[in-house]
């Protein structure tokens, strides 16, 4: 019968002893041990150089480890991971491969070095998606932006504002604000819009001050138009929309928020500030492939104007300007306007369809004006642009 666990060592011995006296027959011994004779000269080596102590288990693990990274290959990616602590095995290994390391380690051997030392928790695999990304073809056709929430700071509140451009996850805006109001956001868009020139289109949640609780454009929407930029909101109650700003959310949290009291929006803006390189310039981006945001990104050539002019409407349009009760007369009816165009100059154009008309602002269509029914319908338009949303 085999070895038993409980009286290992005295089979080992008893069998050793008989398979060594003179004349023995080894492997007959071993078949009835109920062991290899592989197995069986390996005891009996080991009981004639031995004896029993050379009969005890042994560790399996090599002497050697000629695989194994080095000790300086393992400080120099301990010592990445302690300057970024929630960077994994892929980021570090292209970091350091920036940084000319010849026998830069594969991302599974950094992965291996963090785990072993106890830097890394949660499962070995990436999480499955559930849905599909899409991103803009070209930088500046579309900017994320959103508020992460209210921090709590040792001298109140502090609401971080974020801008990022949708095709090269470049953070454009990470500004620490006092409060969510329209006046902080257009300040801190201005400042952007002047380095880094105008998109096409930006997108945000339906929450103030970017948008309204009955969906019609706010005063701050009408400001982007005046700037040829477009406004859209992703859809309530459904954050996918702005993925990328909730990723990019989560990461500003982990690297910069998580632990840390800050004592003032001006601490809070220097550390964003010092952050915000990192992110753009340094960090490797998984959804880049591994490129830095920075590498992908180019300003927009569209000039953010010092003085935006009235708007120009052809010669067929029906110019009418809004009055302070938001409406306008056109063709003896009364056509309800958003009140945020109450002072501006507005055309209705018409449609293929006698008696419709878009009534419009700059290139932008507001509602659809239906003479027939005397309605006025709202419309959900963007403008056209270079712009087109790619499947990645």
């Amino acid at each position: 019968m085999p070895f038993e666990e409980r009286s290992i060592m005295s089979h080992r011995e008893e069998f050793c002893r008989l398979a060594t006296a003179p004349g023995a027959n080894v492997r007959e011994l071993c078949r009835r041990f109920g062991i290899c004779p592989t197995s069986g000269y390996k005891w009996i080596e080991r009981w004639r150089a031995e004896g029993r102590e050379g009969l005890s288990d042994r560790s399996r693990r090599p002497l050697t480890s000629p695989g194994r990274s080095s000790a300086a290959i393992e400080e120099r990616v301990l010592a990445v991971r302690r300057a970024h602590p929630s960077w994994g095995g892929r980021k570090i290994r292209r970091v350091l491969q920036r940084a000319g390391l010849a026998e830069a380690p594969s991302a599974s051997t950094a992965t291996a070095i963090l785990r072993r030392h106890g830097l890394l928790d949660g499962p070995r695999a990436g999480e499955a998606r559930d849905y599909r990304r899409f991103e803009s073809a070209a930088a500046n056709d579309l900017w994320q932006m959103d508020f992460k929430g209210h921090v709590a700071t040792a001298a109140g509140r502090l609401h971080p504002l974020t801008v990022l451009d949708d095709r090269s996850r470049y953070s454009l805006v990470l500004a620490a604000c006092g409060d969510e109001r329209e006046a902080t956001v257009r300040a801190r868009l201005t400042e952007a819009f002047r380095r880094y020139g105008l998109p096409w289109r930006m997108l945000a949640d339906n929450g103030s001050p970017w948008g309204s609780a009955g969906g019609e454009p706010t005063r701050f929407a009408v400001w982007l138009m005046d700037l040829d930029v477009a406004l859209i909101h992703g859809r309530p109650y459904h954050p996918q929309t702005q993925g990328k700003e909730e990723r990019f959310h989560r990461t500003l949290k982990g690297e910069v928020l998580d632990g840390r009291t800050f004592r003032s929006l001006e601490e809070a803006e220097t550390a964003f500030a010092a952050w915000r390189e990192v992110y753009n310039s340094r960090r490797p981006h998984e959804a880049l492939g591994l490129d830095v945001p920075a590498s992908c990104y180019e300003a927009s050539r569209r000039a953010m104007p010092e003085t935006i002019l009235p708007p120009d409407y052809e010669p067929q349009a029906a110019v009418r300007t809004v009055g302070s009760g938001g409406q306008i007369s056109f063709k003896n009816r009364r056509v309800r306007c958003p009140q945020a165009f109450v002072g501006k100059r507005v055309a209705l154009r018409a449609t293929d369809k006698d008696g419709v008309f878009d009534l419009c602002y700059r290139r932008h269509v507001l509602t659809q004006v239906d003479l027939r029914q005397n309605i006025t319908q709202p419309v959900h338009h963007v403008p056209e642009h270079p712009s087109t949303l790619t499947p990645v």
